[in-house]
């Protein structure tokens, strides 16, 4: 049973490979009978489809990174150095401003300082002449005052020295009279001492 099975199968493969396509049959040909394996990437007779499908890939990457993907890398970037360009303008206009205003808040204390300067010294020459023309009237009435008192004291004094004169008159006519026992006028006795204050 086995005999006969074994040419009937030689017959059978026969016959298919009666009926086997034409390219695999040069196919296993070339390869000495073979069958085929391995990587199709190795197979020369599959290069010119693999270069035709990679120039294909490649222009079609090269397309979309020359017209997508750069323009659009290189936009951002131009608009990250514009917005950074004018950030620095802006950082380097608000430090200028604050530079001036600095400047000016500098002018302006120092105008300050000029102007209470001024006016201490205003001031001060003010109070010096409030305080000497003060003085002045102040010395005009001292002055007055004692003016006053001089001339109420020598009122005085001529009052008391003519009380002094009478009293001095009446006492020696007292005594005059006292001493001798004769009476003397007041005439008498003023003529004697001015004649003695004369002397």
């Amino acid at each position: 049973m086995a005999a006969e099975t074994t040419p009937n199968a030689e017959a059978v493969g026969a016959e298919h490979g009666a009926h086997a396509p034409a390219g695999t049959t040069e196919v296993a040909a070339a390869h000495g009978g073979e069958a085929s394996g391995g990587l199709p990437q190795f197979r020369m007779e599959y290069w010119g489809g693999q270069i035709v499908w990679l120039f294909l890939i490649f222009a079609v990457l090269y397309i979309l990174l020359a017209k997508v993907f750069v323009p659009r890398l290189r936009k951002i970037q131009d608009t990250r150095a514009a917005t950074i360009a004018e950030a620095v303008t802006q950082a380097r206009s608000v430090q200028a401003e604050a530079e001036a205003q600095a400047k000016a808040a500098q002018a302006e204390i120092d105008d300050a300082r000029a102007r209470a300067r001024g006016l201490a010294v205003e001031a001060k020459a003010k109070a010096a002449a409030e305080l000497a023309a003060s003085q002045k009237a102040e010395d005009a009435r001292l002055q007055a005052q004692m003016d006053e008192a001089e001339a109420r004291i020598r009122g005085l004094r001529d009052q008391a020295m003519t009380n002094v004169r009478g009293i001095a008159g009446e006492t020696a006519q007292a005594m005059v009279e006292k001493l001798t026992g004769q009476k003397v006028t007041a005439a008498e006795i003023d003529a004697a001492l001015a004649a003695q204050g004369a002397a």
